[in-house]
């Protein structure tokens, strides 16, 4: 998938574990882990707003877009 949630490396920045931003965010460890693992198809701007809010951050600190590599026939 070309979009890579770096959810990881900000969290890392900002010494939370994923249990406490969890709880900043009121959504689950479960869902969190899901979106940190570059596993989900969608998020809710809500969502977005809430984890920079929690990150004090930017969305695109938490998201990238990576070409994916073409290939030539």
């Amino acid at each position: 998938m070309p979009i890579v949630v770096n959810l990881d490396v900000m969290m890392a920045r900002r010494k939370m574990s994923l249990g406490e931003l969890a709880d900043r965010v009121d959504i689950t460890a479960a869902n969190l882990s899901v979106l940190k693992n570059n596993h989900a198809r969608a998020i809710r701007f809500s969502t977005l707003a809430s984890l920079c809010q929690a990150l004090r951050c930017q969305p695109a600190d938490l998201l990238e877009f990576v070409e994916e590599a073409q290939t030539h026939e």
